[in-house]
């Protein structure tokens, strides 16, 4: 078979997947075949060719070294994979046994019952031990490990070098710094945001909660409570929102905006700053801002210190249900390992999970160096509870910002009643 072959389609199997059941019984499988098919399921990427290239590279090693054994490769898009998913952990008939999946989603995967528990297997792998303890932690649920980390995204700063100097605005180098900074910029242009930020960009706003102290949720083991009302986050909270105004941003236009309408904002020209991922680089490039910006780590509340990011990405998890557990697990590592996540990066830009292969990555291209920078100081990741999928798509942070920038309540009473929501969904999952 040549490897161009194997990627499959899968427009026609979307409509029956929608209608499946959305919850799991016990599907795991007693077989372990040593040779046959695997099915993969990866995501589906813009400009998906060099992910492909790199995939195909470890499959032909893989089926050279397991005779008798293919590989079938489906690239699923990413707005439909959790009905997708969800299905396939009851249908263990049509289920890939290899799947990638997003890093938010693992609580919920394992309370649906569809990973497999890959605990002793991720212990024996030797390049594990380098994996970086946030990525380790997007993988892990109540002690467990269920998966591989497959890359890692996180944000920083973005600023127009050219309207800093023409202006002669020094970076900043604190939060508070950011505040005036953006809204002297602004002033001095009012056609041009100083920092273009979103009542829905929950991302972006999530550092300056963790800059100030405060947490998103208090907890541990599949029980967590929620922590936005607490003092410490309530002033991250005002933080960020005090960057939607008219002497910045203004709420009738910014409330509504998400990360990428901000990142758009910034590579049109229309914003002199905007906290963006490693993976907006290209969007900034091909916009018209190329060649007049540079990249350093969100400033933390003390001068000199980094504002703890949010560390995105994806993973790699065997299913419960497969047939092929040790020929899955040995791919997992493989699509997981240094090399692949290199190839991954050079193909993709993609960050690798493993500290040593991000560092060689910085050293090759200097526009990872403050992304690289930012996830060596401090990364934190959403509750590991099934609660926090219900919480994200309920949208209870952008609402909470939004009332608060629009004016509708005030910080205290905004943070409770999110506060009250996140508790309802923690409660609901036990």
């Amino acid at each position: 078979m040549k490897l161009s072959a194997r990627v499959v389609a899968v427009a026609a199997v979307l409509a029956t997947a929608a209608c499946a059941p959305q919850t799991s019984g016990d599907s795991s499988s007693d077989k372990d075949e040593k040779a046959g098919t695997l099915r993969v399921w990866l995501f589906q990427e813009v400009g998906n060719k060099p992910k492909e290239k790199a995939v195909d590279s470890v499959l032909a090693a893989f089926e050279k070294e397991h005779e008798g054994t293919d590989v079938t490769v489906e690239y699923i898009p990413v707005e439909t994979r959790a009905q997708r998913i969800k299905a396939a952990f009851n249908d263990p008939k049509s289920a890939p046994d290899l799947v990638e999946y997003g890093n938010t989603d693992t609580a919920g995967y394992v309370r649906d019952g569809g990973l497999a528990d890959v605990t002793e297997e991720f212990a024996a792998w030797d390049e594990a031990k380098d994996t970086d303890p946030t990525a380790r932690q997007s993988v892990t649920v109540d002690g467990k490990v269920y998966g591989a980390p497959y890359f890692v995204g996180v944000r920083a700063l973005y600023y127009r070098t050219d309207v800093f100097r023409e202006l002669g605005l020094d970076v900043p180098r604190t939060q508070a710094e950011l505040i005036s900074t953006a809204k002297e910029i602004h002033a001095a242009r009012p056609g041009m945001y100083g920092i273009a930020v979103g009542g829905a960009y929950t991302y972006g706003a999530m550092p300056f909660i963790w800059a100030h102290g405060g947490e998103l949720a208090t907890g541990k083991g599949g029980s967590y409570a929620s922590a936005l009302a607490s003092a410490d986050a309530r002033k991250g909270i005002e933080a960020y929102t005090s960057l939607f105004g008219d002497d910045n941003c203004p709420a009738a236009k910014c409330a509504g905006m998400g990360g990428n309408d901000t990142v758009t904002a910034f590579a049109s020209g229309k914003a002199a700053m905007a906290i963006g991922g490693d993976f907006s680089h290209a969007a900034v490039e091909a916009g018209e801002v190329r060649g007049k910006y540079a990249v350093v780590p969100l400033p933390g509340v003390e001068a000199g210190s980094i504002a703890p990011a949010f560390a995105g990405g994806n993973n790699l998890g065997v299913l419960r249900s497969t047939s092929h557990r040790t020929l899955a697990v040995d791919l997992m590592k493989r699509l997981a390992s240094k090399k692949a996540q290199g190839a991954l990066f050079d193909g993709m830009g993609f960050l690798p999970t493993f500290s040593d292969v991000r560092e060689q990555a910085a050293a090759k291209e200097p526009f990872v160096k403050p992304f690289a920078e930012t996830l060596a100081a401090d990364t934190k990741f959403v509750p590991a509870s099934p609660a926090w999928a219900q919480i994200d798509s309920s949208l209870v942070l952008p609402t909470m910002f939004q009332e608060i920038v629009s004016g509708r309540k005030s910080v205290a009473a905004a943070s409770a009643d999110a506060a009250e929501k996140m508790d309802e969904a923690f409660g609901a999952v036990g």
